[in-house]
This record gives C-alpha cells, sequence and structure tokens, in this order.
C-alpha cells in the first residue's frame, strides 16, 4: 500500500517526451493517444515502496505530463495507464500494472517472472481475453531520472571514413568476462572495455570501431529462465535509452560514457547493434511491461481483421507500428540521443527491412529512411543494415540507398562455399572480393556499401566454421531444432574438436588463414567477430543466443598456435591499413588508364594469361590470380593528392590439388616477393626466395598467396602483356 504524500505539481510541458531535469525540478511526458488517464507512481531508492501517486491531468497532443518542481534526479517511476481492455479491438490497458517509461534513461531492477506481469488472467488454458488484477509492482524494474551532466572535454566524432574502417563485433559481456588482466569487478562490464589490456588489444589488432551487440535494455523470457537460460545476445529490447544495466560495474550511466571517450582517446569508434524492430513484449500472449500497457494500437502492428493479433515480420511475436508518427520520433529520438548524449558513432539495425515495411511491403521511400537520410544528425553516421527480415519479400540485399552499408551475406556465402571446395563459383567470388559491384554501383553506392564478412554473432565463430559439419545446439534446449542447418562448413574429416591429429590441426588453421586474408584483402569494410583471432569455440553451437556461460564467453589464454595465428591476423590488418589498393573509395573499371594498357585490375589464369569470358562460366575452376595496380588507383586522398601504391598479385587456389601459377609478364625486367602464403604456419614462407616474371609459383592446395611487384628496372611506362586473345 503507498503511503499518502503531500507533493507540489505543476503542468509542464508535453515536450520534451520523458522524465526531464532542469537544475530545479523534473518535467514528465508521457504520449499515449488511447488512453483516458494516466498516473505516475513515485518509489523511493530501493524501488519497493510507492510513495506517491500523480494523476497527471494535462494532456497536450495526446501528450501527458505534469512537473515535479520538488523532485530529482535519482527518483524511480513508473506510469500506469488507465483505458479499456479490450484485445478484441486491440486494446489492452491495464491500470494494475506499472509501466515503464519508453523515454527512461535510465532503467533499475529486474524483471522477476511471475503471473502478476501479464495483463490478462493465466490459467490451465492461455487465454488473453481476460483481464488480472494483480499488481506487478514489485515484479518489474523501474524508471530513473538522470542527470544528463558529463565531462566530455574535447572529445568529438572521430569520423573515420568508411573505407578505411575496420569493425571488430563484439559482446560487451563476453569479452571481458573472462580476461585474466581486467580487475575482477570491471570484467563483462562497458568498464572492463575502457581497461587498458582490452584496448591495448583492440590497438594491436589494429581494428578502427567496435560494434556492440545490443546494449539498450533488455530481458531474458520466461521460458529460458525457467530452464536456466537467458537472452544472452541482448536481442530482446524494452527501454530503448538506457544502458542496459547489467554490463555496469558501478550502476551509473556515465560509465558507458567513460567507455565511449577511453575508446574515442585511442582512435576506435563505437557502433550499437540496434533493436527496434520488435519489443520484449512478444506476441499477445506476452507480459505488460510498458509499450502494451501505455497504447497497444500505436505501438505495435495489429491484424487488421483481427487486431487482437500482432503482424510478426521478426519471429519475435510482434513487430513495431512504423506507420505512426510518435513511433518514428520514439526512434529517432532514440538514435539522436545516444549519438548527441552518448557520443556513439554508428547504428547495425537489426532486421532493418522490418523499419521499412509501411502498408506490408519494404519500402526504399519509407518514412524512416526518409526521415534518417534528412535528418542533420542522424544522416552523418554510420548506418548499417542488417537487410532482411522473416516477412514476405525481407531479403533486401543491395537494396538500401545511398548514404547506408549492409551486411552482405552473399559475401559470407560464396567465400564459405569457395574455400569449402564448392564448384562454380568463380565469377561469384571475383564479384564479392571487388566490392560487390552487381549489388551496389547501380544505386550510385560505393564499395564500402558493402559490409564484408565470413562469421558473425549468429552461426559459427571461426574455429568452429572449420571444425564442424553440422549444428550442436543441444544445450539451447530445443531438440537441435535451432539455428541454420546451411552452415557450409567443413570439418577437414574429423567432426569436432581435435588433439592429436596434427594433420587436421594444421588443414583448419590454414582455411583459417585463408578466410581471413581473403577477408581482408577484400574490397568493401571487413568486419571480424570478437574471439575468432584467438581460436574461440562455441563447441559446435550455431546460435548460442541464451549461453551466458563459457560457451559464449572469449578464453583469453591462448595455446601457442592460437597466439601465432593472432599475430597473422594482426598483421593482415595492418597490411590492409597501409595499401589503399586494397580499399579503394570506388569500383574497379578494368579500363585502360592513362593511354597505356594499363588496366585497375587483371583476372589470371594459372598460366599468366588473362581469364575470358568462357572461362568464367567453367564450372571445376577453382584457382584463379587478381593483379591490382597500384600506380592505377585514380583516386584522390581527402587533400586532393593522388594516390599511388605497390602492385599485388592475389592468389587464391581452393582445388584439392597444388597449382603451379605463372608470373604474368611484364615488359622489362621485374620479380615478385612473397608476403604472404598460407600454406605456411606463420603465413609467410620460410625463406626469402622472389619469383621471376615467367616463373612458377608452386601454389599449394587449398591456399592463399599474395605477392608485391618489386621493380629492378623501371619502363617508362608500367605496362603488362598478356595475350587476350
Amino acid at each position: 500500500m503507498r503511503a499518502k504524500a503531500s507533493i507540489a505539481v505543476w503542468p509542464g510541458y508535453a515536450y520534451p517526451l520523458g522524465a526531464s531535469w532542469d537544475g530545479e525540478g523534473v518535467n514528465f511526458a508521457l504520449f499515449s493517444e488511447h488512453a483516458d488517464k494516466v498516473e505516475l507512481c513515485l518509489f523511493d531508492r530501493r524501488g519497493r515502496r510507492e510513495t506517491a501517486r500523480i494523476d497527471m491531468r494535462w494532456k497536450t497532443d495526446q501528450v501527458w505530463h505534469c512537473y515535479l518542481p520538488e523532485a530529482r534526479p535519482g527518483q524511480l517511476y513508473g506510469y500506469r495507464v488507465h483505458g479499456p481492455y479490450d484485445p478484441l479491438n486491440g486494446h489492452r490497458f491495464n491500470p494494475n500494472k506499472l509501466l515503464l517509461d519508453p523515454y527512461a534513461k535510465d532503467i533499475v531492477g529486474h524483471v522477476r517472472w511471475n503471473d502478476a506481469l501479464f495483463g490478462y488472467t493465466i490459467g490451465d488454458q492461455a487465454d488473453d481475453l481476460q483481464l488480472d488484477t494483480r499488481d506487478n509492482t514489485h515484479g518489474v524494474p523501474k524508471s530513473r531520472v538522470i542527470d544528463t551532466a558529463f565531462t566530455w572535454g574535447d572529445d568529438k566524432p572521430l569520423r573515420t571514413p568508411w573505407h578505411d574502417t575496420i569493425i571488430y563485433e563484439l559482446h560487451v559481456k563476453g569479452f571481458t568476462t573472462q580476461h585474466p588482466d581486467v580487475p575482477p569487478p570491471y570484467r563483462g562490464t562497458y568498464a572492463g572495455l575502457a581497461t587498458e589490456p582490452v584496448i591495448d588489444h583492440l590497438k594491436k589488432l589494429g581494428i578502427t570501431a567496435v560494434e556492440l551487440m545490443p546494449v539498450h535494455t533488455f530481458i531474458s523470457d520466461r521460458h529460458l529462465i525457467r530452464h536456466g537460460l537467458s537472452n544472452y545476445w541482448g536481442y530482446n529490447s524494452v527501454g530503448y535509452f538506457a544502458p542496459h544495466a547489467g554490463y555496469s560495474a558501478t550502476g551509473d550511466i556515465n560509465e558507458f560514457k567513460t567507455m565511449v571517450k577511453r575508446l574515442h582517446s585511442n582512435g576506435i569508434e563505437v557502433i550499437l547493434d540496434v533493436v527496434y524492430n520488435h519489443t520484449a513484449e512478444g506476441n499477445h500472449l506476452g507480459p505488460t511491461l510498458c509499450f502494451r500497457g501505455i497504447d497497444n494500437i500505436a505501438y505495435y502492428r495489429l491484424l487488421a481483421d483481427q487486431p487482437r493479433y500482432y503482424m510478426d515480420y521478426t519471429g519475435c511475436g510482434n513487430s513495431l507500428n512504423m506507420m505512426h508518427p510518435r513511433v518514428l520520433q520514439l526512434i529517432t529520438d532514440s538514435l539522436r540521443y545516444w549519438v548527441i548524449e552518448m557520443h556513439v558513432d554508428g547504428f547495425r539495425f537489426d532486421l532493418a527491412p522490418t523499419l521499412a515495411r509501411e502498408l506490408h511491403a519494404v519500402d526504399r521511400f519509407s518514412a524512416f529512411l526518409d526521415i534518417i537520410h534528412q535528418d542533420p544528425v542522424l544522416s552523418q553516421v554510420k548506418l548499417i543494415a542488417e537487410p532482411w527480415d522473416l516477412g514476405e519479400g525481407g531479403y533486401q540485399v543491395g537494396n538500401f540507398p545511398v548514404g547506408w552499408t549492409e551486411w552482405n551475406n552473399r559475401f559470407r556465402d560464396t567465400l564459405r562455399a569457395y574455400w569449402k571446395g564448392d564448384d562454380s563459383l568463380i565469377g561469384e567470388l571475383a564479384y564479392r572480393i571487388t566490392g560487390s559491384s552487381d549489388l551496389y554501383a547501380q544505386s550510385g553506392r560505393r564499395p564500402y556499401a558493402s559490409i564484408n564478412f565470413v562469421t558473425c554473432h549468429d552461426g559459427f565463430t571461426l574455429q568452429d566454421l572449420v571444425s564442424y559439419n553440422e549444428k550442436h545446439n543441444i544445450e539451447n534446449l530445443e531438440d537441435n531444432h535451432d539455428g541454420e542447418n546451411h552452415n557450409l562448413s567443413w570439418n577437414m574429416g574429423i567432426e569436432g574438436p581435435v588433439t592429436r591429429n596434427q594433420h587436421i590441426i594444421q588443414a583448419r588453421t590454414q582455411q583459417k588463414r585463408n578466410f581471413i586474408t581473403s577477408l581482408l584483402l577484400s574490397q568493401g569494410v571487413p568486419m571480424l567477430t570478437a574471439g575468432d583471432e584467438m581460436g574461440r569455440t562455441q563447441r559446435g553451437n550455431n546460435n548460442a543466443y541464451c549461453q551466458d556461460n563459457e560457451i559464449s564467453w572469449i578464453n583469453w589464454r591462448l595455446p601457442k598456435h592460437e597466439q601465432q595465428f593472432l599475430h597473422f591476423v594482426s598483421d593482415i590488418i595492418h597490411l590492409r591499413k597501409r595499401h589503399a589498393v586494397f580499399h579503394r573509395r570506388h569500383f574497379f573499371q578494368g579500363r585502360r588508364i592513362k593511354g597505356a594498357y594499363v588496366k585497375d585490375i587483371f583476372w589470371l589464369r594459372p598460366d599468366g594469361q588473362e581469364m575470358n569470358d568462357e572461362e568464367w562460366r567453367n564450372h571445376f575452376a577453382r584457382c584463379l590470380g587478381l593483379l591490382l595496380h597500384g600506380d592505377a588507383i585514380e583516386e584522390q586522398d581527402e587533400h586532393g593528392r593522388s594516390i599511388h601504391d605497390h602492385t599485388f598479385l592475389l592468389l587464391l587456389n581452393a582445388h584439392s590439388q597444388a597449382v603451379p601459377f605463372r608470373m604474368p609478364d611484364l615488359v622489362g625486367i621485374a620479380r615478385w616477393t612473397v608476403v604472404i602464403d598460407t600454406s605456411y604456419a606463420k603465413g609467410k614462407r620460410t625463406d626469402n626466395r622472389s619469383f621471376n616474371t615467367g616463373e612458377n609459383y608452386p601454389l599449394k592446395t587449398r591456399s592463399c598467396v599474395l605477392l608485391r611487384l618489386m621493380r629492378i628496372q623501371r619502363q617508362p611506362a608500367h605496362t603488362i602483356r598478356i595475350d587476350t586473345e
């Protein structure tokens, strides 16, 4: 029972939404179009006792508001919203349920699952038509008023150009939970990511941006908790402004800001993986925690002829209503908050096509995409789409507008299939490793529109990709039915980890070197998954979304061969960063340059001659060469200076047998020096041998080789002589 309290209440303002401290008091504003009444509930500092319940009598433009001159930062609060409980017509108001503020900047406490969290009476048979009158106060988190003040100093956006960007996808908790050099209180937290050992690893590795898996406040579903599991990945948002408290060592949102500031000061951008396509409230049988109880019809897409039920483009039970202006406002306000107040550098949008659905189909001219495009803040940050959802027509790779980049799963699948030895792939491979011009060039986009990856959080790790033919998701307690079946993986002959067969171990490590080399030397923006550089395994689980344990956490204690692989990955990243020819701003043209017979790119067959159209269709071809001319970049840097680089030759052989590859003919005396050969344990030859024009390079089975052209005698024009007939 709440205590009686005398508290001053003023009308306040309808804007901004949420709870806003102005130095003297706090303004509260909540949108609800269809509510009859809204009550603001205040709690003590522990969130256990309701100290006051205030009738928000003022309503402007469908926003209920009031101002409390005596309220201060740290005040815990929630809402009770009155209106019809009429699921058959889409309404699910229930004032017995305390609700989170959709604009809460801080959320404290945890969901304590019990039947009172549901707006309907749970019986032997699920039926959401009967109102539940129990109070849920003790089972739900509380919103908390904050003071946004923070000393940012000279921190500012890094604005690393897309073509120079190297992304590293990581999980805030899993990345540092087992790090031996991170102080125990900071492990698994934002503070842990800001420690020197972690930043030192990121800098030595050479990445330029971390992409954090969801850090918006999220909850774990009831059925997972019952089975001792959790929503570990975090794709179950319930608060779009508040950093997830479970990742905080201090309980202070400034910990997140400090992390961003520290990463920025070390040249590392922060990108957030955001989940605006659905919420944690699930389908019509889900809990009432926030949006559902505030205004179900406004916030969610409902079936037009049966508004009791939700349209579900996500596979998670509901989809936010992108046709409602207040929902669009919620999302864009959230994005701006994270950029302006939290200083993040960009976003990766989970199941992005759902955000572009209006009536039904995905529309590249949708209100959401238009708003982002014209917004002076959001249009200037990094925007990454996961360009697919589960609805009809949801696969949209290549269809997002200018200004957006996309996770390119065609790159992933092509490289996996190619190195596995599948046939009829060299034409597809050529498109993928040169920036996927077939997907992005026609719309005026650049190679960096393609976010290239071989692995991500969803699916096998790199180690498991070369260790398992099948998924092993038994720990998820879904009888191994969950997760992707089409993994394009190859275990090299033995399923699972190998401890004694050195041939298998060496073959797997070589295959990992192939993946890393071809990923990082491809045009586009490379994305690595945290731990892949250290041999992280999930024991064959390709859907570890619910595994908050050693299956998902990174093991920082590396055996010798994994330390060696870590150095190899770092070396390849720094090689890419040093040479503009591997991260061009424009697509290859394949045309003659400045009147000489020099092209920016040549595709070569093993005899050193240029490939013809018929050979691209050769289904059994698994070996090809790619010559990249450093003198033919024809681009300028940010200061208007022409860009020149070395000339490189990249050789790829996915055959089960070695292939002698002839060095292409050059006018004049020339030789090639070996930079990378993935068939060697350290990725480099053990000798210093170079190869002259016309010599054969012994390209070993399933290997990747990079050579650099060394000129002994420079000719008036650096040309290539190739018989194209």
